[in-house]
């Protein structure tokens, strides 16, 4: 079998690292973080591309890598990674118009473990850019099963909760404040496996995600290995700091080839493909980990300070891994698995 890019993939990544090159730099990070609205210019860039989400999952991890890369802002990842799938499954009338950029949506599913599951607690969390965008899907525990309704964000009250990554804001949903608006929205029944198949694909989208914001660490962290000089010489000349690259650059590619084998198994609805889920998030969570730890120390004090652009991407990274299941969550469904099986 041949894993190797095809021509169309090729130019889905280039095509990605060239708009994120030019429309993200770090001062769009760092100016949304004071005003969201600052990413809005990217958001209107990023609507052409929507169709990625219910497309070739491997084409839209491709695009994600970028965008993790520069830890890109606003709802374009909420709308491709979870709205457009959700609705894909309910065959919602409103999934043309998200795939043709027109609106943009979030999803409103956890209660207050965090844990994406459908429950019949009021307050959704962890719900991304529920301010920015155009609808918002909320996802409860029906009598029959999942039950969703899909209202405009206008309908809902979102509160802001601070976290560690200010480039994907995340709020709380209290859902019992949508009927007094009247746009409570028809309830749509949902089977359990759709939902699996939703969940399983945003994991691998935030996996992704986090392996692109990895590589520009790791990058970062290489980079000011070859060109910050001790003692006459760089400090990338001693071994202390050779070793600490050669482990996360390995653990970078093994991260990489566990979320592409994971694209391709969803692709091709492989019934290895849950598991593969589980290898991805985990995967990538313990190389941005590592690879943070170790860049911020490869870097020394000036990897602290606030004007350093390292910290945007720690943030991304750090967030990344709590998003949709730790690493250790992961780790402990591949044991039930393999427990069962």
């Amino acid at each position: 079998m041949d894993f190797s890019l095809t021509d169309e993939q090729h130019l889905i990544r280039d095509t990605a690292t060239a708009l994120f090159s030019k429309e993200c730099p770090p001062s769009l990070v760092r100016a949304h973080i004071a005003d969201p609205s600052a990413a809005d210019p990217l958001t209107a860039q990023l609507r052409e591309f929507a169709a990625l989400g219910t497309g070739s999952l491997a084409d839209l991890c491709l695009f994600l890598e970028q965008h993790g890369a520069a830890a890109a802002p606003g709802p374009f990842f909420p709308t491709v990674a979870l709205f457009a799938p959700l609705l894909a499954e309910l065959h919602h009338e409103l999934l043309p118009r998200v795939l043709d950029g027109e609106v943009t949506g979030t999803v409103a599913l956890s209660g207050a473990a965090g844990e994406w599951r459908p429950n019949a607690e009021p307050v959704k969390t962890f719900v991304p850019e529920a301010d920015r965008v155009d609808f918002v899907a909320i996802v409860d525990a029906g009598p029959d099963g999942p039950a969703v309704r899909v209202v405009p964000a206008t309908a809902v009250a979102p509160r802001f909760v601070h976290t560690e990554d200010p480039s994907r804001r995340l709020f709380e949903v209290d859902t019992r404040e949508i009927g007094a608006t009247g746009a409570a929205g028809h309830t749509h029944g949902l089977d359990t496996d759709a939902l699996d198949r939703v969940l399983e694909r945003a994991t691998v989208a935030v996996a992704a995600d986090m392996v692109g914001t990895a590589r520009r660490l790791f990058g970062m962290a290489l980079e000011y290995a070859k060109t910050r000089y001790q003692f006459d010489v760089p400090i990338g000349s001693f071994q202390a700091i050779q070793h600490k690259l050669a482990d996360m650059s390995l653990a970078l590619e093994r991260a990489t080839a566990a979320v592409h084998y994971a694209a391709m198994t969803i692709d091709g609805d492989d019934p290895d493909r849950g598991r593969a889920c589980h290898v991805a998030k985990a995967a990538a969570g313990e190389a941005a980990r590592r690879i943070l730890k170790d860049g911020i120390q490869i870097h020394g004090g000036i990897g602290y300070t606030w004007e350093h652009d390292l910290h945007l991407y720690l943030r991304r990274a750090t967030a990344d891994e709590y998003l949709l299941g730790t690493t250790g969550w992961h780790l402990d469904r591949l044991a039930d698995l393999l427990i069962d099986s």
